[in-house]
């Protein structure tokens, strides 16, 4: 027969004084389990919520701006390091003074993120320069430890796509519009582009502003009026007179949206709602 006392519990685990005291291995554990679960909320909301996004390119300048210059602006007290971090974290901007590396005529690479790759001479280090800046310098011969380009260079705008509000509602005419170039002939492969929503599935739309070549003469063969199918969207900057957009290759299939452009959140000092 067991005794039993009364008013005595047996512990149902070790005491605080009993137990090992924890090693780095289960810390790292702990904050790996944590950075997990982080990864994955992240992941979720970026995937159905809201996904953020870089303009690259000024397309869509006023409304939006990609990477672009100011030239021949001097360096001042907020140009010198630290300093010169909290002024990029606030406005997105930093004064340069790109001097030429060897002596030789400059010339420009472009690329698919609103920059070109410039060179000098036989140089085989290039730097990169908004493509706005490029055709003030490409052509000419410097010397070297010459000034080849100096000023501002503003990052373009990072925004939050809205994924789930298309899911209630159809898309509608002028909202700005994140679409996947993936299968679109004549589009760079594998990339996202923004533009605004100038007509909807089964409208007629004549564009109101002509599709001109690299001289800037009317494409007649691309100005007509676009009739488009059932489900097809038809996109253009806001720049006209610098955007790539369906005047050239066509509507946007509408299994290509990715979401509309709801806010501006960086830089701080431009944070905006999209319209």
């Amino acid at each position: 027969m067991s005794e039993i006392t009364e008013g005595f519990r047996v512990p149902d685990g070790p005491t605080a004084a009993e137990k090992p005291a924890k090693t780095w291995q289960d810390y790292g554990r702990e904050w790996l389990d944590t950075l997990v679960v982080a990864i994955s909320v992240a992941m979720c909301f970026r995937a159905y919520f809201y996904e953020p996004f870089n303009i690259p390119t000024g397309s869509m300048q006023p409304t939006l701006w990609g990477y672009h210059t100011k030239a021949g602006v001097e360096k001042g007290p907020w140009d010198a390091v630290p300093l010169s971090w909290l002024k990029w974290a606030w406005t997105g901007e930093r004064v340069v003074d790109y001097r030429a590396p060897v002596s030789g005529t400059v010339r420009a690479q472009g690329r698919n993120d609103g920059f070109a790759n410039v060179y000098v001479g036989t140089c085989p280090r290039p730097f990169k320069l908004p493509t706005d800046a490029c055709g003030a310098i490409v052509g000419r011969h410097v010397n070297k430890g010459e000034t080849l380009w100096k000023g501002v260079i503003a990052t373009g705008d990072f925004i939050f796509v809205n994924r789930w509000k298309w899911n209630f509602r159809q898309p509608r005419h002028d909202e700005v519009m994140i679409f996947s170039t993936t299968g679109i002939a004549g589009l760079p492969q594998g990339t996202h582009y923004i533009k605004r929503m100038k007509a909807t599935p089964g409208e007629l739309y004549e564009p109101e502003h002509p599709a001109t070549d690299a001289q800037g003469r009317v494409r007649e063969d691309l100005n007509k009026v676009w009739a488009l199918g059932g489900d097809e969207y038809f996109a253009c900057g806001d720049n006209f007179n610098n955007s790539y957009d369906s005047r050239y290759w066509g509507p946007v299939p509408g299994s290509k949206l990715r979401g509309l452009g709801s806010v501006v959140f960086w830089p701080f000092n431009g944070w905006r709602t999209i319209k």
